[in-house]
């Protein structure tokens, strides 16, 4: 995904931190005011729940149902993160925005999370049959082009690099309150025993399967999934990509892939149209399935307190299927 600023968002940012940095900075919490952490997105937000319990007051910037790939901060949301003892962001081209807020902060005691920094980051890659951003027909490997390499921003999907995350929300959660550090040690070890269990499952799923293909009618943003379990993988885009329609010959390709193999689930992403994914299961017979990339949720999700675990969770009962 390439995703620039644009000129009204800088003038935005440029006024927002000129009147906070010029304004009269936030009083010192009290001590016993509970700490502030900001998450860009859910599976941060979700992490940080999980860890902090009821010791922390924390946000998430992203609107749940809103779409991922074109968030730009509010003011308000400027205003969250400078007043912030946590924040949690991904990293990558998607949070470009972030720098310019973060030169400005005059809060030394924040704690800053960046999740790209916390695994071994890998490139975005263009599959056979898969279209690129740009549109054109995939093939071979790779995903940089002339601006360099494109890394897949999409770390959190791996439940082994979750566990990585989740430690280092954790180290900064315990510097910037060390009251509760007992509490947020006890609770990320529970938390972390299970992501074991839902790594044995998916593991467990893949060990005892027919097959070790899956196949996407939409983006695919299991880069670090498909990796950790040994998966191949066909899409008809790379996770970032903005595009919702693919070409004629990447859904041809995507059927071929399908009979040929007698694959009996094609997956979709969460908040998508799901057109492509049905029309591929009308031409083909497969079922037409979720596959959860938790990178937002449904608003009704996020009111009923669904977490990271639960969709995960349906997610090995899904691959289970389609690996048979």
């Amino acid at each position: 995904m390439k995703k620039y600023i644009n000129h009204l968002l800088l003038l935005i940012i440029a006024t927002v931190l000129m009147f906070v940095g010029c304004g009269k900075q936030p009083k010192p919490a009290a001590d016993n005011a509970k700490i502030s952490v900001v998450a860009t997105i859910f599976p941060p937000y979700d992490f940080a729940r999980a860890v902090a319990g009821d010791k922390a007051d924390i946000a998430m910037l992203l609107p749940p149902g809103s779409e991922s790939h074109s968030f730009e901060p509010r003011p308000q949301d400027i205003v969250k993160i400078k007043k912030s003892g946590v924040f949690i962001h991904v990293g990558g081209e998607s949070d470009a925005w972030v720098k310019d807020i973060l030169k400005s902060v005059d809060n030394p005691g924040m704690k800053v999370v960046t999740l790209m920094d916390c695994v071994e980051a890998v490139e975005e890659e263009i599959v056979e049959g898969m279209q690129s951003e740009e549109g054109a027909g995939g093939g071979g490997d790779g995903g940089g082009g002339a601006g360099g390499p494109e890394y897949d921003e999409h770390v959190w999907t791996s439940p082994r690099n979750a566990k990585l995350i989740v430690m280092k929300i954790s180290e900064a959660l315990r510097e910037a309150d060390p009251a509760n550090a007992d509490v947020y040690r006890e609770n990320t070890e529970a938390y972390l025993s299970q992501l074991d269990g839902l790594d044995a499952k998916f593991k467990g799923a893949v060990d005892s399967a027919a097959r070790r293909t899956i196949v996407f009618g939409d983006r695919f943003p299991f880069r670090y999934f498909a990796d950790a379990y040994g998966l191949k993988y066909f899409a008809a885009f790379p996770g970032c990509a903005t595009e919702t329609e693919a070409s004629a010959k990447t859904v041809a390709f995507l059927i071929g892939k399908i009979k040929r193999e007698k694959i009996p689930v094609v997956f979709h992403i969460e908040l998508s149209n799901e057109k492509m994914a049905a029309a591929i299961a009308e031409a083909t017979g497969a079922k037409a399935r979720l596959l959860h990339s938790c990178h937002n949720v449904s608003k009704a999700d996020f009111e009923s307190g669904k977490t990271y675990l639960d969709f995960m969770a349906a997610n090995a009962d899904a691959l289970r299927e389609a690996l048979k």
